[in-house]
């Protein structure tokens, strides 16, 4: 494949040079000339944009006079695979030959290209029309100059592989024949053009391995932590291990004597737990003499204001609140108490779950080069938008003079929406006449994540005579930091299900107080409130004899979408189509070996409809098997297969490892474990003998795939041991209940 990388970079230095804030954000496609001819479309998300029919240097799509195609993927790559699977929209519409594609990361600039994060698994959801419609637009172009250079209607005229055909005739155009040609066309108004039904997909649906797969095998320096600049320094920055402790002295002067160590110094930090917390940053000539010297490194803290938390306090407290009312009525519908009272059996329960850290593989890593008043950031970070803000903020300069290079992530979870690192390796660049590479050692990254926060829910449930679902209270019992909204990842909404699927309902709250930061760990909420939830309906379908896919199925009643008019709400006839087909694939009913049990749970997180069955088998010794795992999902049109049976099937192994033995557990606002020698992931041995990835494709616009596979996976396991043991598991990890794997 021939390309010119001279054309590409031009085009790519031309989008950082757009200035940000000049354009708006539904203004869509311009055309630009690459400097060899060719056609090159850009996403205008400005005023001016829509009215602009002329050359424009910020590429998005470019087509080559040789027939390659470039296509900028503009959002991070975390290892979800979006790098791939946003360009294969565009050439799907755009009807290109995916061996001519070629992909490059797209420069940081929200102005040119639009929301560049991820995140919340809105990647595909927040980009679904606007590349469609960016390939379709390219795709009419190009007919339209074939059509014209052989003076018949479009209509005449089709598309495939990267070539226009007009099948009367026999005769075609390849696409890097007509690039120039379309260029000088006017660009149609993006709502005329027609895009494709999913009947049509060509490219969409199938198994396209990631673009980056033959780099990281062969160890290409994709990540941030790979990255190197000439007279690079090293830096460590040791903070308090209870959030809010400042430096009070150390011994900062043995530190600066010692072999390679170029500076060290006291930060105060700017009391932003998202920013800079203050510590002390040293500063040396090798990896190597950074974390040699921080071993060395003496700080007496100032814990004044620091973190008291205490998660044996909490578990305490929550169990004494279990006992009484919520303080705070999130909903409350029909008549809870006299349903209770009426009922043929009623169920209490209380359930808890740990908090957990994201421990991703890469640790968090950038950086820095501050030059002249600004500064260059090289970044594995989820969102470069907030960096861009964040790091403008602790230096005090004005956004313009940021420039951040987005790297591949080595795993985010959500820990990396966060950009403390990004701040703290540019206030540390700015002290060195020299590029700054800052690197947490792993027990850094441990002590000081923005953790899923732990919680408890004090269940009480009544089924009637039919063994039908009649009353549901959850005193749900979850963390704050400012007493009034429970932290992020804490909370839970008042129409989460089955709160509009029972006729008696109750949900109230109590916030215990926190200071310990929390955040967004994959699928925030759902994957702790999941396990609590789907686990309590198994409970009650037992207490009423009933089957639990009947049970459930019961629940979900006639296929309505709960919010009318909404599609990313809870749709029951998606439910249950993804209950069923779970139940079909796993051979649900089928007898087991003594010792051996089924579990099924359903979740319906980020707009995704999932179900999921575990077949374990549990020995004498305690000793757990995961055999099977089958899982269904419906999230729309897949776009890329593999990339998402991947995502599904990590998202077991993800949830999983937490399930069976991760726990953060809290003392005097200390995080007791530092490295994953307490906090064991989860092995390859341990994995499930087979994870069988299932979807029902549909023509709902498409949701995410990273996260909502991953709720249901803890109370499937849970429903599954009481399936083979009969003991319920109502706390997690499974390791406190000396369940091993």
């Amino acid at each position: 494949m021939k390309h010119s990388s001279v054309e590409t970079e031009a085009a790519v230095d031309a989008a950082r040079r757009v200035a940000p804030g000049a354009l708006s954000r539904r203004s869509f496609l311009k055309i630009a000339g690459a400097a060899g001819g060719g056609l090159v479309l850009a996403f205008y998300l400005g005023e001016r944009a829509s009215a602009a029919v002329q050359f424009a240097p910020n590429a998005f799509l470019q087509i080559s006079a040789d027939g390659s195609i470039v296509i900028l993927s503009k959002g991070p790559e975390i290892g979800q695979g979006i790098k791939t699977a946003l360009p294969m929209i565009i050439a799907e519409e755009l009807d290109a030959d995916w061996s001519a594609v070629r992909i490059e990361q797209a420069p940081i600039n929200p102005a040119v290209f639009g929301r560049q994060s991820a995140g919340g698994s809105r990647s595909i959801p927040n980009n679904w029309d606007q590349l469609r419609r960016a390939g379709a637009v390219a795709r009419a172009m190009l007919v339209a100059a074939a059509a014209r250079q052989w003076q018949v209607p479009e209509g005449q005229c089709s598309t495939q592989r990267s070539r226009v055909l007009h099948r009367s005739s026999g005769r075609s155009l390849g696409y890097g024949e007509l690039a120039s040609k379309a260029a000088a066309l006017p660009v149609p108004d993006e709502k005329s053009v027609v895009l494709k039904a999913r009947d049509d997909y060509r490219l969409l649906g199938t198994r396209v391995p990631g673009v980056d797969n033959s780099k990281i095998v062969a160890g290409e320096p994709l990540f941030g932590i790979d990255q190197v600049l000439p007279g690079m320094l090293f830096a460590v920055y040791q903070k308090c291990p209870a959030t809010g402790g400042r430096v009070r002295n150390a011994n900062l002067a043995e530190i600066r004597a010692l072999p390679g160590v170029r500076a060290a110094f006291v930060v105060e930090g700017n009391g932003r737990v998202t920013e800079v917390m203050p510590g002390v940053a040293i500063l040396a000539s090798s990896t190597w003499a950074a974390l040699s010297a921080r071993q060395r490194l003496q700080v007496s803290w100032d814990e004044t204001n620091a973190a008291k938390d205490s998660w044996s306090g909490a578990i305490a407290r929550a169990e004494e609140l279990a006992r009484q009312p919520g303080a705070q009525t999130l909903r409350n519908v029909g008549d809870v108490d006299s349903a209770f009272a009426g009922a043929a059996k009623t169920v209490e329960a209380l359930y808890t779950y740990p908090f957990l850290a994201h421990a991703p593989l890469e640790p968090q890593n950038c950086t820095a080069w501050y030059r002249d008043g600004a500064v260059e950031i090289w970044a594995p970070t989820q969102t470069p938008e907030a960096g861009l803000k964040a790091v403008a903020n602790t230096l005090a300069i004005p956004e313009s003079r940021v420039t951040l290079h987005q790297t591949r992530v080595g795993g985010g979870f959500g820990r990396r929406l966060m950009n403390d690192y990004m701040c703290e390796v540019a206030l540390i660049a700015k002290h060195a006449a020299a590029p700054v590479k800052l690197i947490w050692p792993r027990e850094e990254d441990m002590r000081h994540d923005f953790y899923r926060v732990g919680g408890f829910h004090a269940f009480k449930g009544a089924v009637d005579a039919a063994g039908r679902l009649a009353a549901w209270n959850d005193h749900f019992i979850t963390f704050s930091a400012d007493g009034a909204q429970p932290v992020s990842g804490g909370g839970i909404s008042g129409d989460d299900f089955p709160a509009l699927l029972v006729p008696s309902f109750r949900l109230t709250q109590t916030q215990l107080p926190l200071q310990v930061p929390c955040g967004p760990w994959r699928a925030p909420g759902s994957n702790a409130i999941a396990f609590a939830v789907q686990s309590f309906v198994h409970e009650l379908a037992v207490a009423a004899g009933r089957d639990h896919v009947e049970f459930l199925l019961e629940i979900m009643g006639a296929p309505r979408w709960l919010e009318p008019g909404n599609e990313r709400s809870l749709n029951t006839g998606r439910a249950a189509a993804v209950i069923k087909r779970a139940a079909q694939e796993a051979d649900w009913g089928k007898p087991l070996p003594p010792g051996s049990g089924r579990g099924l749970a359903f979740h319906f997180s980020h707009a995704g409809h999932f179900a999921e069955i575990a077949e374990v088998s549990v020995d004498a010794r305690r000793k757990l098997r995961v055999q099977r795992v089958t899982v269904v999902g419906d999230v729309g049109p897949v776009i890329n297969l593999s990339g998402a049976e991947n995502q599904c099937q990590g998202a077991v192994i993800d949830g999983l490892s937490a399930a069976l033995g991760l726990e953060i557990t809290i003392e005097n606002g200390r995080v007791q474990q530092t490295n994953f020698d307490h906090y064991p992931l989860l092995r390859m041995p341990q994995a499930p003998q087979r994870i069988d990835v299932h979807f029902i494709q549909s023509d709902f616009p498409p949701t995410g795939l990273g996260e909502p596979a991953l709720p249901p996976i803890a109370p499937a396991l849970c429903n599954a041991i009481f399936a083979a043991t009969g003991e319920r598991i109502r706390a997690l990890p499974l390791s406190k209940a000396g369940i091993t794997v």
